[in-house]
């Protein structure tokens, strides 16, 4: 018999990649119960969590006469009076072949900001749609906020095939439905698979019901799908965190590399100040480095002294990130309070920290029907097109192209929560916001006396000419 090599076992652990996922759909669509039957079947659960899930399954369970899945993740007691998802349930688990962290997230509409925050992680979604109702209000909400997360991959999980005689036709005819609604939204890899979490039914094992699938099951596809080319490795991006100084002899830059490869001896600008010089070393505790890619988390010293500090950033002199006050971004408003558009808050996007104003809600997006309508503010839950404008410049990325320098929180400068999450679109030229608000100045309420209006007339002609636009008041 092989002698078990724990040291060689943990090494090969260490290597296995990691990928992170969420579970989405409407309400008793099973996505509790297909997460639960996934560990049941991988072999994933200790004795005292299956006695446990036996006893919970006589008390609260929902599954008639078969074990209830769901209750390995729907912890809260609300949850399971309820028979319901509320919060972000996080599990981990592992195979031979990768790891794994799934976020079960929430279908109620109620809690659309639970779901953006279990997803802002993810590099895959778990989309489940009941086969007996098909493609519903919830499935496109769902897979309108999977897109809007960036999520590369997307599996529609046809559950309860069970019910509907494992029939292919019904199969057939809902994933091609969701194909048709998916298609404008830009999502690059779609997969469809008939199971049922209840039975077990193409979740670890093919299902002998189904003969007609030739795909993969779930467990398999989730073991093999590729995310190892959706990081960013093109544009380098290093938003300094922390200036290190252990002694008069050292002085480097720690942060986690963003996007992007550095390789000792590259060129690098600074931003904002643009000034210029090369990698001496990429140091990490176990010892320096040739190169570093995301999300390596490592410390860079340079060749040159130059003046770097928190919310800074390193960048190749060849491929600059858009450097700008104002840009507009898709907003997921997250506080209970009501947005107020005149409050200023801060904006927290890398480890860069402002103070920012929304200049304009462009629109509001009804999550349900995709519709665009008008808005003075946004209320919980509610997702908007939004023109910003911050104190200082932020170096940034189109969130579509980079996730890490694309995505930002706004706080509320009193009570410190989390008010919204937003994904950069694009900046803001300022021959475009002609058509935002234009600011009115009232010389006479001022006390600028006449001599001075035709001065100041150039000046506004200037500024005219630069694409600001002021209104001049007179009275």
């Amino acid at each position: 018999m092989e002698k078990l090599d724990i040291k060689a076992f943990l090494d090969q652990d260490e290597k296995k990649d990691l990928l992170r996922l969420l579970t989405a759909g409407s309400v008793d669509d099973g996505k509790s119960t297909l997460i639960g039957r996934l560990l049941f079947d991988s072999k994933k659960l200790y004795e005292d969590q299956l006695d446990a899930l036996e006893r919970d399954t006589k008390r609260y369970g929902n599954a008639g006469d078969n074990i209830d899945y769901a209750l390995l993740l729907d912890g809260l007691k609300a949850e399971r009076e309820q028979g319901i998802t509320i919060d972000v349930a996080y599990r981990y688990f592992s195979t031979n072949r990768r790891k794994f962290i799934i976020a079960d997230t929430p279908g109620h509409e109620q809690y659309t900001r639970n779901m953006i925050t279990g997803g802002s992680t993810a590099n895959l979604a778990v989309i489940l749609v009941d086969a007996r109702m098909g493609v519903i209000t919830q499935t496109r909400r769902h897979t309108f906020l999977v897109s809007l997360l960036g999520i590369k991959h997307v599996v529609l999980a046809v559950n309860k095939m069970d019910l509907v005689d494992y029939r292919e036709e019904v199969f057939s005819r809902i994933a091609e439905d969701y194909r048709q609604f998916a298609a404008p939204l830009d999502i690059p890899d779609i997969v469809c698979i008939p199971l049922s979490a209840l039975k077990g039914d193409n979740v670890v094992e093919h299902s002998e019901n189904m003969p007609w699938y030739t795909g993969k099951p779930l467990l398999e596809f989730l073991e093999t799908v590729h995310i190892g080319s959706d990081k960013n490795f093109e544009d380098f991006r290093y938003p300094v965190q922390y200036v290190l100084r252990p002694n008069l002899d050292f002085r480097g830059f720690s942060s986690t590399v963003a996007s992007g490869i550095i390789r000792k001896g590259d060129e690098v600008v600074a931003l904002p100040s643009m000034k210029r010089s090369r990698v001496k070393a990429i140091v990490t505790a176990d010892g320096d480095l040739d190169y570093a890619f995301p999300p390596q988390a490592v410390t860079l010293t340079l060749e040159d002294e130059i003046d770097i500090s928190r919310g800074e950033m390193l960048v190749h002199p060849d491929n600059l990130p858009m450097i700008s006050r104002t840009f507009e971004a898709m907003l997921v408003w997250m506080d209970e309070k009501r947005m107020d558009p005149e409050e200023r808050f801060f904006i927290k996007q890398t480890t860069n920290l402002s103070r920012v104003k929304i200049e304009k809600i462009r629109y509001k997006v009804n999550v349900n029907t995709m519709e665009q309508s008008p808005a003075e503010a946004l209320e919980l839950n509610e997702i908007a097109r939004v023109v910003f404008t911050t104190d200082k410049p932020l170096f940034f990325d189109p969130y579509k192209k980079n996730k890490s320098t694309g995505a930002f929180i706004l706080i509320d400068p009193i009570t410190n929560n989390t008010s919204a999450v937003g994904m950069i679109i694009d900046k803001v030229e300022m021959k475009d916001m002609q058509e935002l608000e234009v600011p009115e100045i009232h010389l006479s309420r001022l006390g600028i006396g006449e001599e001075h209006y035709e001065a100041i007339e150039r000046v506004i002609h200037d500024l005219d000419r630069q694409g600001i636009s002021v209104k001049l008041m007179k009275d």
